[in-house]
């Protein structure tokens, strides 16, 4: 193996016009992108620079194509242009890069480490994009309905043209338009795929290849987020194969029991995600009542959003003097952290034609009043849908379930301040990992704490997440000239991210010696 620094020598040694055939031998020897391109500028090499492929790295192969001009960035308009490259390398190097997806689609195999991995990261049958060739395709638009059709790369070319088309018609758009020539962004662009090329598609929308996989509580639910997401990059397939999606998210609802609900598992972050992700991929995807009307019951079983709204930032106060006088409407603070994805995924299934109207408004009833508050301004659903939200009643004396975080300037006009700061504390919004330490700042930071609401605060949040004067007065006067004590809270400041969290008040207790070790002490 030759030293890389050298590949420049021996790139242009293969490039020149007079490389005698007694030193082909040598210089293919060292095999490597650049020098498979470089010796594929000699007509009369291009069969020796194919045969070269099989050695190179799977991620290596496209580069034979994209290094063929090493100067493009330097080229002036006096220079000669390269040479176009053969077509000969280029479809085998097409082909290099397409076969490996090809073979995967034929027998699908789980990763390394596969067994070992937890049930919600079970998901190797999904991983078209580490075997993805999309690179070569790209460059070929022109072709896209021939490779569709190819009889043992196609399935392979219809996977990538489904998932990778837009993507690459977008960016395509973007760059145009950051061209000082170029046209300005469409506001709404034109299909990456033409009508016939997603009929061509239509085989492999599905997923046909992976429909046996083990783990099918994993797999099933991933495999119908990814047709979904394919719909909404190519929004006529929804008309085009209808019946097609229909029964393949039957099938996958019913051989992944996805429907069948089983509680959130500790450190399962992903948990309400996953929920809502089956509700918007069954809206869009399905026309059975019964499974519509399940994933209603799944978003109604989902814990309530935890509203805040903070205290006003005397930072962004000097930074944004033209502050939103909506900002803290439930409707915006609802969305201020994305918990308006319930509300939102309601709406999409009271989209769906076939979604029991009844299972909808038995959600409805259940909703926080910041997601009503969100129905009135934000939704685009259908007319009953609306109206069904805005008859909810609500009890006169309810407010609207905002948490709002004052400063010690409004709080001082309450007539228990004390009061206020602990309903803080008994909120839902100490619950949620989003919101609870904005929470538990506002309470640490207030003039009108009490020791007691220190206590129920984690002794972390009190300890390194705020100001150190909040908890040194009273760790001195608990520890005063004891060694015991401050021994003991150097042990227990030991804890890590993940340990389980104790309160500053057991924190405290623990510096306090039991009664068993009080008497041999």
């Amino acid at each position: 193996m030759v030293n890389a620094r050298t590949y420049p020598l021996w790139r242009e040694l293969a490039m020149s016009e007079d490389l005698p055939k007694e030193a082909l031998k040598t210089v293919i020897e060292a095999a490597w992108a650049g020098l498979v391109s470089a010796l594929a500028r000699h007509p009369g090499q291009v069969e020796a620079a194919i045969a070269l492929l099989p050695r190179l790295s799977s991620y290596e192969v496209e580069q034979v194509v994209r290094s063929w001009d090493p100067d493009r960035y330097a080229r002036t308009e006096a220079d000669a242009p390269a040479p176009p490259v053969p077509p000969e390398l280029f479809d085998a190097v097409l082909e290099a890069c397409l076969t490996p997806l090809a073979a995967y689609l034929l027998h699908p195999e789980p990763e390394e480490d596969w067994d070992s991995a937890s049930d919600f990261s079970k998901d190797w049958s999904l991983d078209l994009a580490g075997h993805s060739g999309w690179a070569m395709p790209a460059r070929c638009p022109e072709r896209w309905s021939e490779l569709a059709t190819h009889p043992t790369l196609g399935a392979a070319v219809q996977h990538l043209l489904l998932d990778q088309a837009r993507t690459q018609a977008f960016e395509g758009s973007r760059l145009r338009a950051t061209d000082p020539d170029g046209a300005e962004l469409p506001a709404d662009p034109a299909p990456a795929l033409s009508e016939d090329l997603l009929r061509a598609c239509l085989p492999a929308l599905c997923l046909p290849e992976l429909a046996g996989l083990p783990n099918p509580r994993v797999t099933a639910r991933r495999t119908l987020h990814h047709i979904a997401n394919r719909v909404r990059s190519n929004p006529r397939l929804a008309d085009l194969a209808a019946d097609q999606l229909h029964a393949a998210a039957d099938a996958l609802v019913t051989r992944g029991q996805l429907l069948t609900w089983s509680d959130r598992q500790e450190g399962d972050h992903e948990f309400d995600g996953r929920v809502l992700r089956l509700a918007e991929d069954l809206a869009l995807l399905s026309a059975t009542p019964d499974h519509l009307a399940g994933a209603c019951a799944q978003l109604a079983r989902l814990d309530q959003p935890a509203v805040v709204s903070p205290k006003p930032s005397r930072t962004l106060i000097r930074v944004l003097d033209n502050t939103d006088p909506a900002h803290d409407r439930p409707a915006r603070l609802l969305e201020r952290r994305y918990e308006h994805r319930r509300v939102q995924a309601l709406t999409v299934l009271a989209a769906n034609p076939h979604t029991p109207h009844a299972a909808v408004v038995g959600v409805l009833g259940g909703l926080h009043p910041a997601e009503l508050a969100w129905t009135a301004e934000k939704a685009d659903g259908p007319d009953w849908f609306l109206a069904a939200a805005a008859a909810i009643p609500v009890p006169e004396d309810e407010d609207d379930g905002v948490v709002r975080l004052v400063d010690d300037g409004e709080l001082g006009k309450r007539p228990d301040p004390a009061a206020v700061l602990q309903s803080w504390l008994d909120s839902p919004a100490t619950g949620e990992i989003l919101s609870r330490s904005e929470v538990y700042r506002a309470v640490a930071k207030s003039r009108y704490r009490t020791l007691e609401h220190l206590r129920q605060i984690p002794a972390d949040e009190v300890l390194a997440n705020h100001e150190p004067d909040v908890a040194l007065t009273i760790l001195l006067d608990r520890c005063g000239l004891s060694t015991d004590r401050w021994e003991a809270l150097a042990a227990a400041m030991t804890f890590d991210y993940d340990d389980e969290k104790i309160t500053f008040g057991e924190l405290l207790d623990s510096l306090d010696p039991t009664p068993a070790e009080a008497q041999t002490s």
